[in-house]
């Protein structure tokens, strides 16, 4: 699904307008229409509406609501907010109907002081005081409201998008200015900073509501943010041929492993051998030997000359795909191993873990990287990589993104939303994430995912369905509440990595 900006928001209401045809009030009409059924699914009659309305279309939706609110029964109050003496033609449209309803309890226009409205913890207040268009942080009564607002003990339902957040940079916004949102109503499409951590606080659950906006629009509309849902994966799928056998089903090579870190190789190799491949063969120490022979008897082993460490760059000939990096460990021999490594590997590579942090270490190294490396950093990984610690999650993605551009690779920067920055300049979000996965042995799982090269991502710019199948599978075994999440173990060991295969069987 393509994530658009503000600008290209508005454009796909007015191409909606001229081409499907239909009125801007009667858009309006449509989307409040979806809004106040959104509401009314979650809140009985008996809850109080207190509805705060901008000068601006947003407002114009929350009148629309609040019209129909009163008609279904609800009890609804209402403050619009005209400082300027200036309405826009649809919200001054729908000011005019919400008064000659007759329906609402009460309605106040505020054109200059504001005692506001005691928020008791059974109201429910309707945020439509400012929406796609903001450009700039609240300030002086406005600003002063949201806080109110927020520390109120009522529930807040948000139109379109929290007011005060903007939707893509709020690096320079003032936070304590935005709406603490319970439930975002957010129209047609999510807005780039929804899938931003840093913005989640102010969301609360979301919805996504069709308001039949044009399609033709969307499709030729071309968009530098996407998210990646269960079709694009499927589509990418190539079943196995009935007479395959493992020649043709590729040889991975994978160089992880110290002392003491033998399990991030054993989680990544029996990801990779879960994902399809033919065979791996794991470069490891000596140290590591018996345990992996006993957890992963599959995979072929090769000793490194040291003991406990990577040291010794191996030929790579005749491999289809390396991951290099899990439980590796950071001393100068294995850094000096990594680069060579680097240098004479001309499979595509996957770089995770300490393999990053080396190159954190080495930022002049950054300039020697084969093009098309796949880097897998988590934010703190990145922000190493890139040598400046980043302001936001937003800063940190405009970062990846120009890195790489600027070097020709692949960043996939995980989060609970994790993103593939490509050389295009094209990101695309991996929306299956949840919380289960915050937990150690979570990257080697999805090293070894991605490093199989009998799966479809072998290409780079598919990487990211990797990604997606591995959140996926950490998925399923996870029943809890939202609220009772826990670390989910078994997702970083065999039962997640037994996941992918089922996948394949859904195609």
């Amino acid at each position: 699904m393509k994530i658009f900006t503000s600008n290209q928001i508005h454009e796909l209401d007015k191409y909606t307008i001229d081409h499907e045809p239909i009125s801007s009030i009667e858009l309006m009409e449509r989307a409040a229409t979806a809004i106040t059924q959104a509401i009314a699914d979650t809140w009985t009659t008996f809850t109080p509406m207190v509805v705060f309305a901008g000068p601006g279309n947003n407002g114009g939706d929350a009148l629309a609501v609040s019209r129909m609110l009163a008609d279904k029964g609800y009890t609804v109050s209402v403050y619009l907010f005209n400082i300027r003496g200036t309405l826009s033609d649809d919200c001054a449209e729908n000011k005019r109907r919400a008064i000659e309803s007759k329906r609402i309890t009460s309605f106040t226009e505020v054109t200059l002081e504001f005692d506001p409205p005691q928020l008791t913890p059974g109201t429910v207040v309707i945020d439509g005081l400012f929406g796609t268009g903001l450009d700039k942080p609240l300030e002086k009564g406005f600003a002063s409201l949201v806080k109110y607002i927020n520390q109120s003990p009522c529930k807040v339902v948000s139109i379109d998008v929290p007011s005060g957040l903007m939707s893509e940079s709020n690096t320079y916004n003032v936070h304590n200015h935005i709406i603490r949102a319970n439930l975002t109503l957010t129209l047609q499409h999510k807005k780039l900073a929804f899938l931003l951590a840093d913005c989640q606080q102010y969301i609360g659950r979301l919805r996504v509501l069709d308001i039949r906006l044009s399609k033709d629009y969307v499709r030729k509309t071309e968009t530098i943010y996407n998210t990646l849902d269960m079709e694009d994966v499927r589509s990418m799928l190539i079943p196995r041929d009935d007479f395959a056998h493992k020649g043709d089903m590729g040889h991975a090579l994978l160089i992880a492993g110290s002392r003491g870190m033998a399990g991030a190789a054993i989680l990544a190799t029996r990801a990779c051998m879960r994902s399809g491949v033919g065979k791996v063969t794991v470069h490891t120490p000596a140290a590591n030997c018996d345990i992996m022979q006993v957890a992963v008897p599959e995979a072929v082993l090769e000793i490194d000359p040291e003991d406990t460490y990577f040291s010794d760059a191996v030929n790579s000939e005749g491999y289809d795909a390396l991951g290099i990096g899990p439980g590796l460990g950071q001393i100068e021999g294995t850094a000096i191993a990594l680069i060579a490594q680097l240098r004479r590997t001309q499979a595509p590579i996957v770089a995770d873990a300490d393999a990053l942090n080396i190159l954190g270490s080495h930022r002049a190294w950054m300039q020697q990287l084969p093009r098309d490396i796949i880097m897998t950093p988590h934010p703190k990984e990145f922000d190493r990589l890139s040598g400046v610690r980043s302001i936001d999650d937003y800063d940190r993605l405009s970062k990846a993104r120009d890195l790489a551009m600027k070097l020709h690779i692949y960043i996939l920067l995980k989060g609970h939303y994790s993103a593939l920055c490509t050389p295009d300049g094209n990101v695309t979000f991996n929306t299956t994430g949840n919380s289960g996965m915050a937990t150690a042995g979570s990257g080697d799982v999805l090293t070894g995912i991605i490093t199989a090269p009998a799966c479809p991502w072998l290409q780079p710019a598919h990487s990211l369905h990797g990604g997606y199948v591995s959140a996926w599978s950490g998925r399923r075994p996870r029943r809890p509440k939202p609220k009772a999440r826990r670390a989910l173990w078994p997702a970083t060991s065999s039962t997640t990595c037994q996941q992918p295969s089922r996948l394949w069987n859904r195609r």
